[in-house]
């Protein structure tokens, strides 16, 4: 595990997208593909700043979600409506919205989940699980990551690769997510986080290291970051 603070937000936007871009290059050469999962919240504003400014092959790129709301694409609570209207739509880098693999719309949250494992094994064929290049995660107030909850049964979940969930105790209540399985089996897990609201839960799960799920996190073969700036590092920059 590798913890970088820096010295502000706009450091850590800096810091992760250039992450990014060694990555894509790195896995667009090996490949030819890059095969990314997002998270939703502050990430995308990132993002949005970030990668206009990276050297990178877009046309290159797979766009998965690490968790998604069954909500209509239009709902403020949809993460691809989010990208879509951010990075899609206002044209800040040469994404296309088929490069972005999305949920069913207008199922219950289980057959969207089935249907979301369905269209990844399209791009992982003949594999146990799938080996993301990169998934760039968030953390909630409670430690939350993807839409994996503290004492939810789904932190349990061992053999599906896409998991539903229709009691999510962060509104809205349907969702789908990947399993820890899949988050552990990245060659590469990254944390992006900034400001002083997140300075408890960071020292929560990087000092004293609660069984939260964003502590559970660790690839099996791969590598994760926390990069944080300083408000959100201030307790784990001299101890880390």
């Amino acid at each position: 595990m590798s913890v970088i603070v820096v010295e502000n937000k706009d450091e850590v936007i800096t810091r992760l997208c250039k992450l990014i871009e060694t990555t894509a290059v790195h896995s667009i050469e090996e490949n030819g593909t890059f095969n990314i999962g997002v998270s939703g919240g502050s990430l995308a504003p990132f993002l949005t700043t970030g990668l206009p400014n990276i050297k990178t092959d877009f046309s290159n790129w797979r766009i998965f979600f690490c968790d998604e709301r069954l909500v209509p694409v239009d709902s403020p609570d949809s993460t691809f409506g989010l990208y879509k209207s951010k990075l899609i739509d206002s044209k800040v880098v040469p994404l296309k919205e088929e490069q972005f693999i999305t949920i069913k719309q207008g199922v219950q949250a289980e057959e969207a989940a089935v249907d979301y494992a369905q269209k990844m094994q399209k791009y992982f064929p003949n594999s146990i699980l799938p080996r993301f290049d990169m998934l760039l995660l968030g953390m909630g107030p409670d430690g939350h990551t993807c839409s994996l909850f503290p004492g939810h049964s789904l932190l349990n979940e061992t053999s599906k690769w896409v998991a539903f969930l229709t009691d999510s105790p962060k509104p809205p209540p349907s969702r789908i997510t990947l399993t820890f399985p899949v988050i552990n089996n990245a060659k590469m897990c990254v944390f992006a986080i900034s400001g002083k609201e997140k300075a408890d839960m960071v020292k929560r799960i990087l000092v004293d290291k609660e069984d939260l799920p964003s502590a559970r996190v660790k690839p099996t073969s791969g590598d994760l970051y926390w990069i944080l700036d300083r408000e959100a590092g201030v307790h784990v920059n001299t101890k880390l």
